[in-house]
Parts: C-alpha cells; structure tokens; sequence
C-alpha cells in the first residue's frame, strides 16, 4: 500500500553501496523504517530528504516488514540545527530518545508533535539544553513512567512543603517526607518548573531561558527516574556530558536574560 505521510527522519544509516534505511517519526502511522534506495548518490532525489532531522511529507509503500521510500518533499531541513554543534547534540538526543522508546508502526500520544514542536524550537534558536529537557519530561509517559506532580504521592495533599522522591516517583508533601530517606527538597519555583516541563507544551513556553544550574537540577531529577526506572543509555549523552565538561568546545554565544532560580 502506497501512503503519503507527514514526518520527521529519525535516523539515517548507510546500506550497501548506494542505499540507505532510514527511521521516520510520522503524524499519521507513529514509527517507520524504510528502505530509501539510491539515497546515498549525490544526486539522487532522496539524497536531501533522508538527511536526520528533516521534516517532510513522504511517500512510502508499507509493507509488513521494511517499507520502502520512494519519494520526499521537504518541509524543513532544520538548517540550525545542522549548523550548530550545541543544537546537533541536543536534537540528537531528542531523535534518539525518542526512538528508543517507540516501536516499530507503533503510535504513542502527542510523540509527533513533541517531536515537531522541539525540533523547530531548536531550529529556530530556542535554547537547545532546555527544549531537550522538556521532551525528556513529557517522553517519561511513553517510557510507562507516570510521575505523581499534582498532589502529595502518599497523602494526596495539594498543601504544604514538597520534595520529589525518587522512591514514590513523584512529590511528597512535609508530612510524609519520612517515606523516603533520600528525598530531593525542592523550592516552590523548581516545583512550579517541574509540572511545567511535564505539562505545558513546548509552543505555549515560548522564549523561557534557565540558569544553567536550574537546568542541571532539572536534568539530575529526571535523568535519574530513567536510570533506575526506564534503564536507558543513549549513546548521544555521552556527547552531551562531553560537552558538559568542556564548554570551550562550544562557539561563545551572547546570553540572554535569565528567567527561574
């Protein structure tokens, strides 16, 4: 059967002599993979359109194995993101993470729009580090985590002090903080920006930028729930941590205005 497609391409990896598979999120069908032949010729028409990151309508024939690419109109090559070491790094940890946790011809909820949504904020200048975070936090449901944000994990109580357990997978309010021994305190700011990371798409966020060690309080929480909960090692992290570690890697940029603590 022979489908036109909205999508984005999650990977792409040489086969043979002149072929490629490539791995595309799609709107109407979730998680493919395909068959692009002639793809790696510089001058074939697929050349272009099976390039990571591309966003695109494709025409594909599915089969019930592989399917097979057969033509490409591109919407948005993401030429930033292409351009830009930060943003490579970032958009691919997204595309990994992301298929890592979906299968084959398998749909889940608001994926191709997280996907969508971050990769043109990226593309569009947005701070990479923090659009990643946001899909790393709304991507904790499709991994089968769903965390307790909106109330007391035990006592459901809406009031008070909270802190996040990694035990409970959620907050805990002052009075049951006893539960876990290795609880997280967490300030009402870091709270508020804890449910808004989960709940608050990435379009309605619009330009919100981060200290840098909001952000690595952010990362530690929820990196943490997908080592001990998801069990995940994405090999784009270790390229990540490098950079975390050497920051003369990176191009200096002007900062901007920071908002949160």
């Amino acid at each position: 059967m022979l489908n036109k497609w909205e999508g984005i391409i999650l990977k792409s990896m040489p086969y043979g002599e002149s072929n490629k598979i490539v791995t595309l999120y799609t709107r109407e069908a979730g998680k493919m993979t395909a068959m692009a032949r002639g793809a790696k010729k510089p001058a074939s028409r697929l050349a272009a359109v099976t390039q990571t990151f591309t966003h695109g309508f494709f025409l594909l024939h599915a089969g019930r194995g592989m399917g097979t690419l057969e033509q490409g109109e591109p919407v948005n090559s993401m030429r930033h993101i292409r351009e830009d070491l930060e943003a490579t790094a970032y958009a691919s940890f997204v595309v990994e993470l992301i298929d890592r946790l979906t299968e084959d011809k398998g749909q889940g909820p608001n994926v191709f729009a997280l996907l969508q949504d971050a990769l043109h904020a990226m593309n569009e200048g947005y701070d990479p580090e923090a659009i990643a975070l946001f899909v790393e936090w709304k991507m904790l449901p499709v991994a089968g985590i769903h965390p307790v944000l909106h109330q007391c994990a035990h006592c459901r109580a809406t009031e008070g002090e909270f802190a996040f357990s990694f035990q409970m997978i959620g907050f805990l309010c002052h009075r049951c903080f006893q539960i876990d021994p290795y609880i997280v305190r967490i300030t009402p700011t870091q709270l508020r920006l804890i449910r808004t990371f989960f709940t608050v798409p990435i379009q309605q966020v619009g330009s919100l930028t981060l200290k840098k060690a909001t952000k690595q309080f952010m990362r530690k929480i929820v990196r943490t729930v997908y080592d001990e909960q998801v069990g995940v090692r994405l090999k784009s992290r270790a390229f990540l941590d490098q950079l975390e570690r050497t920051p003369q890697l990176l191009p200096q940029k002007e900062k901007p205005q920071e908002d949160g603590e």
